[in-house]
């Protein structure tokens, strides 16, 4: 197994160990400190992942806040004061790719060890500060790489007591640790490294080889928790409810007396953010749908009715499908697509903008990973990016962004979704592009024809899957409409007709994903039906390409 492989398997079994803690207790310190433009830093019980570069950073900072506590990823020259502004309960210095005697090897600066607050090295993070405090690192004869023997020395120390004698582990390193550092008692090994885990608990100093984040580490949870538990003194305060509670008093705060405005798209983070807003502002609070046409079977009405008429959100359902088609007419070119769709959403949003009027500020769905992928560390303000979910709005709108899931991976929107009681079609909706069905019409322009028959088509693959209970393991499933024709036999006749090709993947965040095992029967009664009820089609084919080397949409 690969490296790629290796990682990807680990972050796609971590979706299935998400947990939500209880509600907070009333006069509770609230859980989530937000430091984009979006939101009021607020003091909370936090604790620090510096980012050396490794795999698993991210995942790292997610365990912690699994375990009630929030997180945030940081990158590991970020400056000094910086950190002791956020007076964190903790710090965590994450793993790396690189040898901590490489020449162009991110360094430990000392003064991070004296600040009085506990320490925890994670693989590159332990090898660090053994090099700088004086212990012996160097290239073992084997590196050590996947599930690891563990055996524990004079009972683990404060770090690891009460865990098996012997457990397994997940280890990724070739440079080892064979004598601690002065002060440092040993705590474990295992078969390539003479010291796996070491503390010196009068110092609040702690380090381990292995990789406690994920799932092939059992006890992982356990050392993370007696980390934060009994070592740095942390409580549980991190769940979707404090979020909630922190978030609406942030958006209260920033936008005043003001109006926003939300463009609304029907995926979970837009949506997430406007009920957020909504509990803020109430009615001051203006959501502007734009169906261009190309969306889901039933999705437009789904998303009117559910916002409108369920929840009380003000919103405004701009129906533009023929506005969006005319300029698509004639055009096969998939950059081309996506840059009209862009464009003249910018403009439709534009005018319905001008029309709520005394708009001051716009809500967007950034999440977390969307700031870590740009390279946000709270040291410049967010602008608005093409990714986000309103599709790229000019900067020259002169509106200030509220971002109330800044600081959220995907899984937490979710839980702070289900929180708020948005309908579970949208919590669990699957990944969807802004330009919609266009980019899945591949080689040629996009009409009402095509859109109709991969519409009818992705509906009896979604029916199919949710039936046989598969549709939240999948990351996205989906058809594609190739514009090509092939020839078959319907009845007694010939036919000359187009292609279905099923897509569905598996993966965590998109980065990576694996395409997805469907059971043989369900892909029989999905091509079938897709055959039989979907006019203008004759074939069904399976795409069974991974990202990499492919891509999880065509275009």
């Amino acid at each position: 197994m690969s490296d790629a492989q290796r990682a990807a398997a680990v972050t796609e079994d971590s979706a299935a160990r998400v947990h939500v803690p209880e509600r907070s207790a009333p006069g509770a310190d609230p859980g989530i400190e937000t430091h984009a433009p979006s939101a009021v830093g607020m003091a909370v019980e936090e604790v620090l992942v510096l980012d050396f570069g490794g795999q698993y950073s991210q995942l790292i900072a997610r365990r912690i806040r699994e375990c009630g506590v929030f997180s945030e990823l940081l990158p590991h020259d970020i400056p000094l004061e910086k950190i002791v502004e956020r007076a964190p309960k903790a710090l965590v210095l994450s793993g790396g790719p690189a040898s901590v005697y490489a020449e162009d090897a991110p360094v430990l600066r000392t003064e991070l060890l004296a600040l009085g607050i506990p320490v925890l090295g994670i693989c590159y993070g332990m090898q660090l500060m053994a090099k700088e405090l004086g212990g012996r690192v160097e290239q073992a004869p084997a590196g050590e790489f996947g599930r690891t023997e563990l055996t524990l020395r004079e009972g683990g120390g404060s770090l690891l007591e009460g865990l098996p004698e012997s457990q397994q582990c997940w280890m990724s390193h070739r440079d080892t640790v064979f004598e601690p550092p002065p002060g440092f008692d040993a705590l474990a090994s295992s078969p390539e490294s003479p010291v796996a885990a070491f503390e010196d608990s009068e110092r609040g100093l702690y380090g381990i080889q292995f990789h406690p984040e994920v799932v092939h580490t059992p006890y992982g949870t356990e050392v993370l928790t007696r980390f934060l538990r009994e070592i740095a003194g942390c409580r549980e305060r991190w769940s979707a409810a404090s979020v909630i509670d922190e978030q609406v008093a942030a958006i209260r705060a920033q936008v005043g007396e003001g109006r926003a405005i939300c463009g609304l798209s029907g995926g979970v983070d837009s949506a997430t953010a406007a009920l957020l807003v909504h509990r803020a502002l109430g009615e001051r609070l203006t959501c502007v749908f734009v169906d261009h046409g190309m969306m889901r079977k039933d999705e437009a009405t789904q998303v009117v009715e559910s916002f409108r008429d369920r929840l009380g959100v003000s919103l405004v359902h701009v129906d533009a499908a023929d506005r969006f088609l005319d300029r698509l007419a004639g055009v096969e070119d998939p950059e081309a697509k996506r840059k009209i769709i862009g464009e003249e959403f910018i403009r439709v949003f534009e005018e319905e903008a001008a029309r709520v009027g005394d708009a001051g500020y716009l809500v967007q769905g950034t999440l977390y990973s969307d700031v870590i992928e740009s390279g946000g560390d709270g040291r410049e303000a967010a602008t608005i990016k093409s990714h986000h979910n309103v599709g790229g709005l000019p900067e020259e709108m002169e509106m200030d962004l509220v971002e109330p899931l800044r600081k959220l991976f995907k899984d937490e929107v979710r839980a702070v979704a289900a929180e708020l009681d948005l309908p579970g079609r949208f919590v669990w909706r699957q990944p969807f592009p802004g330009p919609g069905l266009a980019i899945r019409i591949v080689g040629g322009e996009v009409n009402r024809e095509r859109l109709d028959i991969l519409r009818d088509a992705d509906a009896i693959l979604q029916e199919e899957v949710r039936a046989a209970d598969l549709y939240r393991e999948l990351w996205q499933s989906f058809c594609v409409l190739p514009v090509v024709r092939s020839v078959g036999v319907q009845g007694d006749e010939r036919s000359y007709a187009y292609p279905i090709v099923i897509r569905a993947v598996t993966s965590d965040d998109a980065m990576t994903a694996d395409w997805a095992r469907l059971p043989y029967d369900l892909l029989e009664r999905a091509s079938n039906r897709i055959i039989n009820e979907c006019p203008g089609v004759n074939r069904v084919t399976l795409d069974i390409t991974s990202k990499p080397p492919g891509t999880i949409e065509w275009e």
